[in-house]
């Protein structure tokens, strides 16, 4: 216990950054036997379950990503059309969008460009519907 005091002693004049350093060296030069005694003395002096800890971890953060990114609104991006169906997307275009005719086919022509965004994924499908029955494509994201 007196090489443990002058451990002690000898590290309070550290900072919080400096303190941890020597931790995780220490941690780092020790053997496997040492670190597995560590982890029953941190498990005893603390209450806590080391092996339920990190089993849990990775697996609640898993498990949490998913929800966290439904998507609840989509971007519809037109695709290039080819010349033989231009004209029937740009009829489709132009009923969804409420543009004009110059507008439209500047947007066809353009294509791949967003048609519509922030839209629900009902309505993404529906536009996708439609412009497919004309002869054309688009991606939703």
């Amino acid at each position: 216990m007196g090489d443990v005091a002058a451990v002690l002693n000898g590290v309070k004049g550290l900072s919080d950054e400096e303190k941890s350093q020597v931790v995780l060296e220490t941690i780092a030069g020790g053997s496997v036997i040492w670190l597995s005694n560590l982890k029953k003395e941190f498990e005893k002096k603390f209450g806590v379950t080391a092996a339920v800890a990190v089993a849990a971890g990775p697996a609640a953060a898993v498990a949490a990503a998913p929800a966290a990114e439904v998507q609840t609104t989509f971007d519809v991006i037109l695709q290039p059309v080819t010349s033989d169906k231009k004209i029937n997307v740009i009829k489709v275009v132009r009923t969804m969008t409420d543009l004009g005719l110059k507008e439209a086919k500047q947007l066809v022509d353009e294509s791949p460009k967003p048609l519509k965004t922030g839209v629900s994924k009902e309505d993404a499908e529906k536009i996708k519907k439609e412009i497919e029955a004309a002869g054309g494509s688009v991606q939703i994201k």
